[in-house]
């Protein structure tokens, strides 16, 4: 098995399924319970909330744990939205995010609010001129994410950071969730920030929002004491010391991994490039992990589904994105249907090998050759 689809999930690394087996055994009690047990609970819980917090450069308290990025996405907007409504209704975003930031963004729309979307440049950043003219006094939330899933765009997330903190109305969330353990960010100037630990070799179910002191949030899950009054629920210790283990290990040797990737990356990207209906969407402001290309003519199912029988996993855009063939992203930086309509994306891994690489390329060959003389034979 070939795997290249890590940026819809990854496995879990062997240490931190060992350290959620050990944890769940050994400090099952809960940790708001006021004996020995729980006492003992609510230390390991704090040490390791203490190590995401000095990894990601914040304070413990700024620390909200969720079940995955998707509800932190849901909990940055609609908190955010609901709590501070009275300062204003108009909320700036891209067309680069994931559903689960379009999901509660056209809620809001339903409820009255008003949704402007920021221009993309045609190397995928946001154009920061037209963000600078789409802010105005009411507008209270901006949302952009760090690195999209589908094309790997790495915003200028510092920089944006400086131009929105001219405006103390209004707060930055960023999804950071494809950013991190691949790429290290900055979030002085960021007042809230999603993450998941199923993209970092974690558990699936547990994630987290950065929020930084003195901003209040309507929460979505009332009653219950928990970690913090934003989110109520029985903490998940298992999956929270966790968390800080898979943390820990996707930072180090960071540029290690990353130039790893990026050879690979670099090899596949001069291979396409021999094909002339081969388009390569991914930009030189990608990361390496996420190579968007593609094969014009040929129905990215197809194309997925015939890699498939011989093994080889890749995605045709975000897996949670919903049916509909466009990719916005691909669409939003080319604007061209025929190019965003036949996207396909491999994510590559620090665990993906040459020989891997070698392989899908072989295989690539044998079926873009076979499907597109299927494509011919039907003009």
């Amino acid at each position: 098995m070939i795997y290249l689809d890590y940026s819809a999930t990854t496995p879990v690394n062997d240490e931190v399924l060992n350290t959620f087996q050990k944890v769940s055994k050994n400090y099952f009690s809960n940790p708001n319970s006021l004996h020995f047990l729980g006492l003992q609970t609510k230390k390991l819980l704090d040490e390791a909330t203490e190590q995401i917090a000095n990894i990601m450069h914040v304070k413990p308290t700024e620390i909200i744990y969720t079940s995955g990025a998707s509800e932190s996405n849901n909990l940055a907007i609609k908190g955010i939205a609901f709590k501070y409504q009275n300062r204003g209704k108009h909320i700036i975003t891209t067309m680069l995010e994931h559903s689960s930031i379009f999901g509660p963004l056209n809620y809001l729309q339903s409820k009255g609010f008003e949704i402007d979307f920021v221009n993309i440049l045609e190397n995928g950043h946001v154009d920061l001129e037209h963000l600078k003219s789409l802010l105005r006094d009411d507008t209270i939330l901006v949302s952009i994410c760090a690195v999209d899933s589908e094309v790997g765009i790495r915003q200028p997330i510092e920089e944006i950071g400086l131009i929105l903190k001219k405006y103390p109305k209004l707060f930055f969330h960023v999804d950071m969730t494809q950013c991190l353990g691949k790429d290290n960010i900055d979030l002085t100037n960021v007042d809230l920030a999603s993450f998941s630990a199923h993209k970092i070799y974690g558990v699936k179910g547990i994630g987290g929002l950065i929020k930084k002191e003195k901003i209040m949030l309507e929460p979505l899950i009332h009653g219950g004491k928990s970690t913090t009054i934003f989110r109520s629920g029985t903490p998940t210790t298992e999956l929270i010391v966790s968390l800080s283990k898979a943390l820990r290990l996707a930072v180090t040797d960071l540029e290690a991994k990353k130039e790893h990737v990026m050879r690979l990356n670099s090899k596949v990207r001069d291979f396409l490039s021999k094909y002339p209906k081969v388009a390569i969407n991914s930009t030189n402001k990608s990361l390496p992990h996420i190579l968007n290309f593609s094969a014009i003519g040929i129905k990215p199912e197809t194309f997925l589904h015939a890699l498939e029988e011989d093994n080889i996993f890749i995605s045709t855009k975000s897996a949670c994105s919903q049916g509909d063939a466009l990719s916005k992203s691909v669409y939003a930086i080319c604007k061209k249907e025929d190019i965003a309509s036949s996207s396909l994306r491999i994510s590559i891994s620090h665990l993906t090998t040459e020989q891997e690489i070698e392989m899908f390329m072989k295989l690539f060959d044998k079926n873009y050759k076979k499907l597109s003389e299927v494509v011919n034979e039907n003009c």
